[in-house]
């Protein structure tokens, strides 16, 4: 699933939050039931054989389900018309299956209803609308919270360099002694500091800057081999004085008594809300063959021809000083077809800058599961 993020990280150009843990599920389980071209393309995106794909969903369904902090559903709508495959019907969770009516503005409603429900409000409405030519909606619903054991300080922040330079910002800034929250690493395609914000409840966001050439993709795809130990991160800590990466200098300074080294951090708030059509980029998503409504691709569903007429994603993502929420909902719908003091120790100060555009990754600690990941071009304003 990691590995699909850092995919899907790779085509953004601007200010998103996406959610590969809601996509992957339905593309593993579209695999199991899809044949031929289709199926090898579902597959790839997948990276498993597609006989192991809805096995890997289902664990994959119960591990988020027993996550602190994480809700997580799947829902599948079909046309009483609509023949299923009943081994394909029966490996899905209990009290999943509902009914699709003729009554099209009655059953917009219910999919919306469900959507907010399963993200306690977050995405209001179902990402795709119902036609006459849905015959089914498979999607799946994520919501996350998490709270800072040590919530941040609201200031202002006024960058005087970058694009943000001169704007009023919503700052948040904390300060601890614990030098190895941040460091940096060195990726394929430059330096990225990397900060770990832990959440009370095992999910931690990771923020990530990189140097100012890099695109989005390359900060948190960096971001990503980190959490694969594919590339070292050197804590702060273990760093010399001076620029030692994007946003991030390490300094001695003079103290009247003996201090502790300090981690100093001031990033932004975000609020923020994307929408991405899966079918723009279908060859990311193992969805090219399966559009193809010449034929029919999913014979393990449905002795009905079926192919994807509609696939979408909702997600939103918010961090404030007192911790961060994030939801998504994703669905894929088959169509047929003062005097200065005697200064006399010194300290170690690291100070963190995230001012200028950054990525973040929502990650459960213990797995390092991308739950939710993003680009913030945007920060709220300060008020």
């Amino acid at each position: 699933m990691n590995r699909l993020t850092a995919r899907w990280a790779d085509t953004a150009t601007g200010g998103t939050v996406f959610s590969a843990a809601g996509v992957w599920p339905l593309l593993a389980l579209l695999a199991d039931g899809a044949s031929g071209g289709a199926r090898a393309e579902l597959a790839d995106a997948v990276g498993l054989p597609a006989d192991q794909a809805a096995t890997a969903a289902r664990e994959l369904l119960a591990a988020m389900g027993s996550m602190p902090g994480l809700r997580s559903a799947l829902g599948l709508w079909t046309r009483r018309e609509l023949a299923l495959r009943e081994e394909w019907r029966t490996g899905l969770p209990a009290y999943t299956h509902g009914v699709l009516t003729d009554d099209l503005p009655s059953g917009q409603r219910a999919l919306d209803a469900w959507a907010a429900e399963r993200t306690d409000g977050l995405i209001e409405r179902m990402p795709i609308a119902l036609d006459a030519d849905v015959v089914m909606v498979l999607a799946s619903a994520l919501a996350l919270r998490t709270e800072w054991p040590r919530p941040f300080e609201e200031l202002l922040v006024s960058p005087d360099a970058g694009p943000w330079q001169g704007r009023r910002l919503a700052g948040l800034r904390r300060t601890g002694v614990r030098l190895d929250r941040a460091g940096v690493t060195s990726g394929p395609h430059g330096y990225v500091t990397e900060l770990k914000v832990p959440g009370g409840n095992g999910i931690d966001v990771h923020l990530l800057l990189g140097e100012q050439r890099m695109a989005p993709g390359q900060v948190l795809g960096t971001g990503v081999a980190a959490l694969a130990r594919q590339v070292a991160v050197v804590p702060s800590g273990q760093l010399p004085y001076g620029d030692v990466g994007p946003g991030l200098r390490i300094e001695q300074q003079r103290c009247a008594t003996p201090q502790p080294p300090e981690l100093s951090v001031t990033t932004v708030a975000y609020d923020m809300s994307a929408r991405h059509d899966l079918l723009d980029q279908p060859g990311l998503f193992g969805l090219t063959t399966a559009m193809d409504t010449a034929d029919g691709h999913f014979p393990g569903i449905s002795p009905a021809p079926l192919a994807i007429g509609k696939a979408q994603q909702s997600a939103v993502a918010q961090f404030g000083a007192l911790g961060f929420r994030a939801g998504a909902v994703t669905a894929v719908a088959p169509a047929p077809g003062g005097a200065r003091p005697d200064l006399r120790c010194t300290t170690t100060v690291v100070t963190a800058r995230f001012d200028r555009p950054f990525g973040f990754l929502a990650v459960h600690r213990e797995s390092r599961l991308v739950l939710t990941a993003g680009w913030v071009t945007e920060p709220m304003p300060y008020q």
